[in-house]
């Protein structure tokens, strides 16, 4: 059985952390690199770091605090935002990332993912999908959720696999930071279309989420998650315990 991943979010702007509900009213946390020590430390399996408005704001990620992240932690760190071209993939990759994520730089080229995939590998490039309900379909979503693209969600993350995403993040911005539970629905539909790991978030609000994501999906690879993690409402080590409880198998610490 593979083993299920935790890994906490860092939504960061302006060199702080921050978090919000549905992508909207974002408010001040912490310092990311002292919250990245913390996850280290503290079992987590994975990091992801995330520019939140680089793309939005037509700019290049900010490397200074990156570096200063990965350097501090001794797990693999997932990093996106404003990741527009290859070059940018180098540039992020060469500052301590382990796999680069895309989100509004593959939609604006979505031949972004192949050059990508080639030249690193598929295990480098991680697809993010915003996606929303929007009359009963799963858009997709750029620019941090503040674009409608029109896009097919599912169809989408159907072709970036194919041009070599190696692992897709779905984040539903319907349930993002409102903490009633992760998408299953959505998330099933994205396991029903791709064989690549999947990463669920948006939702999250208690350690019984985790378990019934790993329950009713077990083909879902992991749970990301921000705020409750942030603000020590649950804590990593008593989820991994819980999820072993319920056979569900996660690397203890």
């Amino acid at each position: 059985m593979i083993t299920k991943r935790i890994i906490p979010c860092l939504d960061v702007r302006d060199g702080r952390v921050v978090k919000g509900t549905n992508f909207l009213g974002l408010r001040d946390v912490s310092n990311p690199v002292d919250l990245a020590r913390l996850y280290s430390e503290s079992g987590a399996d994975e990091l992801v770091f995330y520019d939140i408005t680089a793309s939005a704001e037509g700019r290049a990620l900010f490397t200074d605090i990156l570096r200063e992240v990965a350097s501090t932690i001794f797990i693999p760190l997932t990093v996106g935002g404003g990741i527009n071209t290859v070059e940018d993939f180098d540039r992020v990759l060469k500052c301590g990332a382990d796999k680069v994520s895309v989100n509004s730089g593959a939609i604006r080229n979505p031949q972004l993912i192949e050059e990508a995939a080639h030249r690193y590998g598929d295990q480098c490039v991680v697809l993010s999908v915003d996606a929303k309900r929007v009359a009963g379909r799963y858009h997709v979503f750029a620019k941090g959720g503040r674009e409608d693209t029109g896009m097919d969600a599912i169809e989408w993350i159907r072709s970036g696999v194919a041009r070599g995403a190696g692992e897709i993040v779905l984040n539903s911005i319907d349930t993002d930071g409102v903490k009633q539970g992760f998408d299953l629905e959505m998330l099933a539909a994205v396991c029903a279309v791709v064989q690549v790991p999947v990463i669920a978030s948006g939702g999250a609000g208690c350690i019984q989420h985790f378990i019934d994501l790993f329950q009713t999906l077990p083909q879902v690879d992991a749970g990301l998650a921000a705020s409750i993690f942030h603000y020590g409402e649950v804590e990593i080590r008593d989820l991994k315990q819980q999820l072993a409880k319920n056979d569900i198998v996660a690397r203890l610490v």
